[in-house]
């Protein structure tokens, strides 16, 4: 008898939204570092993202005190240097509701914990608590300085 596989319908790594987020986040603390408020819309065309699911993404972000907003004239999205130090990738995560990394199976199987185990779940959990450690520790402040050197981008 051969069992059914029973998988989630998205198994990556990282939620399109977490994505989004840190991409988000990156170019708001950058654009802040420089004395700018960047616009929705600038945000979304730095990214390369959809402007309605960045406006949802920033939205949650500003509820949870990651990022400032401003409306009307010079309004934008602001995240001081200071506050770029303290905001981890970790944080991000929790703003945008997404756990994948500690919860989700690696294969995308809905019943996987170390009681009720997929093939791949021991293999993975040493590199599930190292991915934990690298969010947790890990700072926009981080991102920003790898973006503005160049040595990374932003867009697909």
């Amino acid at each position: 008898m051969v069992r059914q596989l029973h998988l989630r319908p998205n198994s990556m790594l990282f939620s399109k939204t977490c994505e989004y987020a840190f991409r988000a986040t990156t170019v708001v603390a950058a654009a802040s570092r420089n004395g700018e408020r960047p616009t929705l819309s600038d945000i979304a065309e730095r990214t390369a993202s959809p402007t309605a699911f960045t406006a949802k993404v920033l939205q949650d972000l500003v509820r949870a005190g990651i990022l400032s907003s401003r409306r009307g004239p010079g309004g934008g999205f602001d995240l001081p240097p200071i506050q770029a130090r303290k905001v981890s990738l970790r944080m991000i995560m929790d703003a945008v509701g997404d756990d994948a990394v500690d919860t989700d199976c690696v294969m995308g199987l809905h019943e996987c914990r170390a009681s009720h185990p997929c093939p791949l779940h021991h293999n993975f959990v040493q590199m599930k608590q190292e991915m934990a450690r690298i969010l947790d520790t890990t700072y926009v402040h981080d991102l920003v300085d790898a973006y503005n050197n160049g040595r990374t981008h932003l867009k697909r």
